[in-house]
């Protein structure tokens, strides 16, 4: 089942599962911690949203919408946790972050990822996601990120 964020434990949660994957791979960015520690200041307030995945009652993925005005949206922190992964669940939370930008009225999104994570990129490539080069990444950049893509939507 995929829900948006809601409470202080279910941001702990999010915040957990992308600090244990960003920390198996790379190294966290104050960027980073910005999102992970206030997700309803730096996520919500602007008019996005977080989703979370549950299964078995636990928080096992998640996935922020962050919005940038005139219909511009990122798809940013997608995580699951290693021992749910491989059963579709990142596909689900793409899928939803995906059709709940329609519903607010994306014209593009967009995110940004590394070209080590492998199975991510395919992931965002099955749904639709084309890469960018560099300079038209409208965004700030993490360090770990050398992939840059778009969707019209």
């Amino acid at each position: 089942m995929i829900a948006p964020m809601s409470g202080a434990s279910e941001a702990q949660a999010f915040r957990d599962l992308n600090v244990e994957w960003i920390t198996a791979y790379f190294e966290l960015e104050q960027s980073d911690l910005d999102l992970l520690n206030d997700p309803e200041r730096v996520v919500i307030e602007p008019g996005g949203q977080v989703y979370l995945a549950h299964c078995e009652g636990k928080t096992v993925g998640g996935v922020a919408l962050m919005a940038y005005g005139s219909g511009t949206y990122k798809i940013a922190k997608m995580a699951v946790t290693p021992e749910y992964r491989g059963r579709g669940i990142g596909r689900q939370l793409m899928m939803h972050a995906v059709e709940e930008a329609r519903a607010l009225g994306a014209c593009k999104l967009f995110l940004a990822s590394s070209r080590s994570l492998v199975s991510a990129i395919g992931l965002y490539e099955s749904v639709g996601f084309e890469r960018l080069s560099p300079d038209e990444w409208p965004f700030p950049r993490f360090a770990r990120a050398d992939v840059f893509m778009q969707m019209s939507v």
